[in-house]
């Protein structure tokens, strides 16, 4: 598995905006929010994991309908269906935690498991999807898709929605409603 400071290294030798800059750098802040929340106890935890399934849900849908349609043609179809798998999968584990007590040994044990298939992912990304990125599209274009991404993720979902993970169609007909949705139920239970 990269480090996190590795992510941050590489991203920092590219462009400012650079999607691929732009995803290494939460792939580092994710990995530290791992840590985060392995290490703390009670509210401390909860704030953490929250901030940590908040971070995976945006940059998940961000990724999906931004990366992925461009991944299929430069890193081909079926590295672009693994990755939404993996989107799948982890949104339906980031639903069960979500559910639970964040101090339970079950919560401990099933974020230890989801840590690893997270970092996992980011390191298959960081491996096939971002160099063929890098190879086949000009900086002006990943700059450009920097910026939509971003954009996404502002409007994105902040929790998980598994029934449309791993699916741009379906994400992208029923993201900004879950997202408003999901940006009440966040104020609501602050």
């Amino acid at each position: 598995m990269s480090s996190a400071t590795a992510e941050r290294t590489q991203a920092a030798r590219l462009p400012d905006g650079d999607v691929v800059a732009v995803l290494l750098t939460q792939h580092a802040r994710i990995r530290d929010l791992f840590g985060t929340v392995r290490e703390a106890r009670g509210e401390g935890r909860k704030e953490a994991f929250d901030e940590l399934r908040a971070l995976l849900a945006v940059h998940e849908v961000a990724e999906e309908l931004v990366v992925r349609p461009v991944a299929k043609r430069s890193a081909g179809e079926r590295e672009a269906a693994a990755r939404d798998h993996e989107e799948a999968e982890a949104a339906q584990v980031l639903e069960q935690l979500e559910g639970m007590d964040p101090d339970s040994p079950g919560f401990t044990e099933m974020l230890g498991e989801f840590e690893k298939a997270v970092g996992d992912h980011a390191d298959h990304e960081e491996s096939e999807e971002f160099p063929a990125l890098m190879r086949d599209c000009t900086e002006d274009r990943r700059r450009a898709m920097g910026e939509r991404l971003l954009m996404i993720e502002r409007l994105a979902p902040t929790h998980p929605h598994s029934a449309v993970a791993g699916r741009p169609g379906a994400l992208a007909l029923t993201g900004p409603f879950a997202a408003m949705v999901d940006r009440v139920r966040d104020a609501v239970t602050r």
